[in-house]
């Protein structure tokens, strides 16, 4: 394939973006979490192009993303009336639901399972592609599979440079960590299958019962039985580095890495500690929000750098640092370090 192609999100680069897609071609396309990898949802030779360029296991499911509610009744069947409430409050925005499937998505989409992942993007750019398409469009992360995520058309180039049509570039990504999935468990219960910028605390303004499932909390890889929500595989959102997640105050950090022998090894450590930190490092913010934002491009510039190991300084595992927290055990594979 020739190299890929930059669209801007003017009008008629969105239109193009749309007959690339309807013509069952792939494009990278901006979200307010991750660029994406977006194909045709009805198209299942589209859909199944995504998984030969990303290298995507079958038995992993792709989020299905819309433009409007008249897109989600046309596509999601046997939908509970708190649906529309969280609707309501989130979307559009960084929430997927797992809702009965209708026939007309593809069960490569769904990798055969009888759900699928529905959410609506808030990303103007995005929104007006999948209207000009007029059918939702299925896009997992624009990333080779494994490898951290996406979150400027620079980072979709570098992994897919030669492989898809196009990639449109609306700028870096304001929310950096991928969407918060839930599923639904009764009249007014939701479980959260993959935490993200949606909290648990924010859901449950909206539903009185929120279980976090325990794959996500747990500091020991879980048996996933059945993968219905992208980012449950063990390892994920991986570098090439070596990473060690360090559940540690930043004295202890420091003591710990002061007895490190790795020579080409670095810390990665929040923005406040710098300071006090009298060994080579990078900084991925001082809040949960920025570090959701910039950890993806910080493991992957660890890569361009050559650092061979990084040692993390791991968030708190609660608001949206329960999503930078799960996104990092994954890509250290669940090497962690404390006293």
């Amino acid at each position: 394939m020739k190299e890929i192609k930059y669209l801007s999100n003017t009008e008629n680069d969105l239109e193009i973006a749309a007959l690339l897609l309807k013509n069952g071609e792939i494009v990278g396309i901006p979200t307010e979490t991750v660029y994406g990898l977006g194909a045709d949802a009805t198209n299942a030779d589209a859909v199944r192009k995504i998984f030969e360029v990303k290298g995507r296991p079958s038995d992993n499911p792709m989020i299905v993303h819309i433009c409007d509610m008249d897109m989600l009744r046309e596509y999601a069947d046997d939908i509970p009336t708190v649906v529309y409430r969280l609707a309501e409050k989130f979307w559009p925005g960084p929430l997927t639901m797992v809702l009965s499937k209708r026939s007309n998505i593809p069960d490569v989409v769904s990798a055969g399972l009888d759900t699928i992942g529905l959410r609506m993007p808030d990303n103007e750019a995005t929104l007006k592609i999948i209207k000009n398409l007029g059918r939702p469009v299925a896009a997992p992360s624009a990333n080779k599979s494994g490898y951290p995520s996406p979150t400027t058309a620079q980072h979709v180039y570098d992994d897919m440079n030669g492989k898809i049509a196009a990639v449109v570039d609306a700028g870096p990504c304001t929310v950096g960590v991928e969407s918060t999935v839930i599923s639904f468990e009764g009249y007014d219960s939701v479980r959260i299958l993959r935490p993200g910028y949606i909290t648990p605390e924010q859901l449950r303004t909206v539903v009185d019962d929120v279980v976090v499932d325990n794959s996500i909390t747990s500091d020991e890889p879980v048996n996933v039985q059945e993968v219905r929500s992208p980012g449950m595989k063990y390892k994920h959102y991986s570098p090439k580095a070596r990473v060690i997640l360090v559940r540690e105050g930043l004295e202890m950090f420091k003591k710990y890495v002061s007895q490190q022998s790795d020579e080409n090894a670095y810390s990665l450590i929040f923005d406040y500690d710098v300071p006090d930190f009298p060994y080579k490092y990078m900084t991925y913010g001082s809040t949960p929000e920025e570090q959701a934002q910039q950890i993806f491009a910080k493991l992957r510039e660890a890569d361009k750098m050559g650092i061979e190991t990084l040692y993390v300084r791991a968030p708190r595992k609660e608001g949206v640092g329960l999503a930078v927290y799960n996104r990092l055990i994954r890509a250290a594979g669940y090497e962690v370090v404390e006293s």
